[in-house]
């Protein structure tokens, strides 16, 4: 068995120190296996990039990265099948190399496959789905130590339940993902969009993020992510200007720690993520929201954030405005609908921040706000419930996987109950 002591004790950001009696790393699945079977309570933990307790335990945590690391490529499927442990930026890497890419990957590219499709994590594009929606096979241990295999082909409707599961339905072992051609993008930053031109800018390019802080009607900055076969950006875009050199978009930040903006045309995995692979992604010292608003109801639900902007700007490091394409997947924050994510990076005052969180979520409750699973968030359980149309799909599966509550956590009882 690998080591028990490299099994994390807090999270990414701190704010969470894990509750769990024992720690373990298996270092082969028949291990993992008699491991699950063996425990009352159990979870998994990866890079440790969530900002609430969906990941901990009072019983086992366990970490998979001792887990043979092998990776399959499968041309004729166009698709890989990789460990569940394996961070995007390594796969990205490993893919570009043989010729291939993902169709998109989240800001930072530190995170684990099996984390961030549990939680429905997403990078930005208007007719782009999250990283949960290029997943088109699971390998997971159910509470009694089984492996369980599904295929979207194969499995169907059953299968759109159990991407993004919270880990309340086993232990992911190894995902099979889509994959396309390796493509370039060209990346720009643009300052000073105005609010009228949202709507334009999301829709302009193959990858859209806007920075804004709160503080001016006008939206701080827009990175333009484009194929390298689209037509360079023109010098009036939008009646925007160009950044005069690179650009963090949490101010103070070092700019070296993010990808290349000045339109220089480059792999795909470095310039999709916001922030290179060996540098400290974000600010590091910070919590997180994110809430998912129909895309149709974007610039409503901005407006309807205004009156609470004096709030929001004290306790905000960045906000940043995102376009989701909608999926089939049951808990997905894009269910059934486009989405438009709104993320806030806060300090990492908690006292400061929770009162600010539940201003926010006040102000959206008109556009039936998914949160991010995996972030910091206080709405009801019968407004979440009432969010998702297969949500008691989801418990009734939960159900049956798990009757005994192997993978149950407290935030996993209050917002999908067993009863």
């Amino acid at each position: 068995m690998t080591a028990a002591g490299s099994v994390p004790r807090r999270n990414w950001a701190g704010n969470v120190r894990y509750a769990a009696r024992r720690h373990h790393a298996p270092s082969s699945l028949d291990e993992l296996r008699r491991l699950v079977a063996g425990s009352e309570r159990l979870r998994v933990v990866g890079t440790g990039h969530s900002f609430n307790r969906l990941g901990d335990t009072t019983g086992d945590l366990v970490s998979l990265a001792g887990l043979p690391g092998t990776v399959a490529l499968d041309p004729d499927r166009r698709a890989v099948t990789v460990p569940a442990a394996m961070r995007y930026g390594d796969l990205a890497s490993w893919l570009h190399a043989r010729g291939y890419a993902l169709a998109n990957l989240a800001s930072l590219p530190h995170i684990s496959v099996a984390g961030a499709i549990a939680t429905g994590t997403h990078g930005s594009g208007e007719t782009i789905g999250n990283l949960a929606s290029a997943v088109a096979g699971l390998e997971l241990v159910t509470a009694g130590g089984e492996l369980l295999t599904v295929d979207r082909a194969a499995d169907g409707d059953a299968f759109a339940g159990m991407v993004v599961s919270l880990g309340a339905l086993g232990v992911v072992t190894r995902v099979t993902l889509d994959v396309v051609p390796t493509f370039d993008i060209r990346q720009y930053v643009r300052l000073g969009l105005s609010r009228s031109a949202l709507d334009a800018a999301l829709a302009s390019a193959y990858s859209v993020s806007v920075f804004t802080d709160w503080r001016s009607s006008r939206l701080r900055e827009v990175w333009v992510k484009q194929r390298a076969d689209a037509a360079p950006l023109p010098a009036d875009w939008l009646d925007t200007t160009p950044a005069d050199g690179q650009r963090h978009p949490v101010p103070g930040m070092p700019a070296r720690n993010c990808t290349p903006q000045l339109g220089e045309p480059g792999p795909w995995h470095e310039r999709l993520p916001h922030f290179r692979l060996g540098f400290t992604p974000s600010s590091g010292d910070e919590l997180q929201s994110e809430y998912h608003v129909p895309r149709a109801s974007a610039a409503a639900a901005l407006a309807a954030l205004d009156p609470v902007a004096r709030l929001i700007a004290p306790v905000l490091q960045v906000c940043e405005l995102r376009t989701v394409a909608g999926d089939g997947l049951w808990l997905s924050p894009n269910h059934g609908r486009d989405s438009l994510a709104i993320h806030f990076t806060w300090t990492a005052d908690a006292a400061a921040v929770l009162p600010v969180v539940a201003a926010v979520e006040e102000r959206l409750a008109p556009f039936a706000p998914r949160p991010h699973w995996g972030k910091v968030f206080d709405l009801a359980p019968a407004a979440v419930a009432a969010a998702w149309p297969r949500y008691a799909d989801f418990l009734d599966l939960a159900r049956r996987l798990d009757p005994a509550g192997t993978f149950r956590t407290d935030l996993l009882d209050r917002y999908l109950p067993r009863d």
